[in-house]
């Protein structure tokens, strides 16, 4: 019966039929075998979609320049996916800002996809079937996937594991070029957008940014970051924005790089499942487990190995 099912839904989701991938995506999420069924047999068909990291700070309009990213991407005719990464609810486990709400003047384009995450508590902003989705969005055909994250600060370089292209949104007048400095989150960074460049502060956090990348030892070839000047509450800059990120594409396929960027996704998706099902085994675990690493009867490693073992 599960084959019979999983059969009927993947010539659907195939058909192009939504219904078909919110199921699909929905199994994927629960974790559920037969997700993971499905997941296998749609992978070979992806690895066509670019994928965009969009992070930030908190409050630095990064659903507003996705929307108008969707926007340009649209008029140029390309099939949009968007997950927008929310930060977990410690009651529901379920997503809480609904980024979908601030984009919903694409609910009736057949062409663009929009689909919030829970983090489910992942410190990366980044939830273990995260990755999951996006193969299955690649495969469903979309041309432009972009993941928007919740914006915590460090936590957030996960990204760069996952994006073919990251976009580090910073605004004016937060302090927030010296936060990345501090956080380290700078090196994340493929593309800089200055979003509310109109505020007090635009052209200074500019030259903070230049100057920073300018210590660089920037290798022949190399791609070095360009810095977009956003406005995106007023759709100024976005087709700049589009562009920079269109160019960083074509410089990982010229360069050879792209493989590489793929490999290196596939390799962090392996690595979330471990963390993810290793916290799974831990909060599954009797008491008298915890107790033997707080008494020292266990060491932490032998905890780590012992759980690892487990089928």
């Amino acid at each position: 019966m599960l084959l019979s099912v999983s059969t009927a839904l993947i010539d659907r989701f195939f058909n192009r039929d939504e219904r078909a991938l919110a199921r699909a995506i929905s199994l994927v999420e629960s974790g559920l075998r037969q997700g993971q069924q499905l997941l296998q047999t749609m992978r070979p068909h992806g690895g066509k979609a670019v994928i965009i990291g969009i992070t930030g700070s908190p409050g630095s309009g990064k659903s507003t320049l996705t929307d108008r990213l969707i926007a340009v991407a649209r008029e140029r005719d390309k099939r949009v996916a968007v997950i927008a990464v929310d930060p977990t609810s410690p009651y529901s486990g379920g997503a809480i800002l609904g980024d979908r709400i601030r984009m919903m003047r694409w609910h009736q384009d057949e062409n663009v996809y929009i689909r919030s995450m829970a983090t489910r508590g992942h410190l990366g902003g980044l939830a273990a079937a995260t990755l999951q989705v996006v193969a299955l969005l690649d495969a469903y055909g979309f041309d432009l996937i972009f993941i928007e994250t919740v914006g915590v600060g460090q936590s957030e370089v996960d990204i760069v594991e996952v994006a073919d292209s990251t976009v580090l949104v910073l605004t004016p007048g937060q302090g927030d070029g010296v936060q990345a400095f501090k956080a380290g989150i700078m090196e994340i960074a493929d593309i800089f957008a200055i979003n509310k460049f109109d505020l007090p502060g635009g052209p200074r956090l500019k030259r903070e940014i230049q100057a920073v990348l300018e210590l660089n030892q920037w290798t022949p070839g190399s791609w070095q970051p360009p810095i977009s000047e956003t406005i995106a509450s007023q759709g100024q800059g976005i087709s700049e924005l589009y562009e920079h990120i269109e160019a960083h594409y074509r410089h990982l396929q010229s360069s050879g790089k792209l493989r590489q960027v793929k490999q290196q996704r596939a390799r962090f998706e392996i690595a979330a499942l471990i963390t993810e099902e290793v916290r799974r085994k831990v909060h599954a675990r009797e008491q008298g487990f915890i107790e033997a690493v707080l008494h020292g009867q266990m060491s932490l490693e032998e905890a780590v190995k012992e759980l690892l073992r487990e089928s």
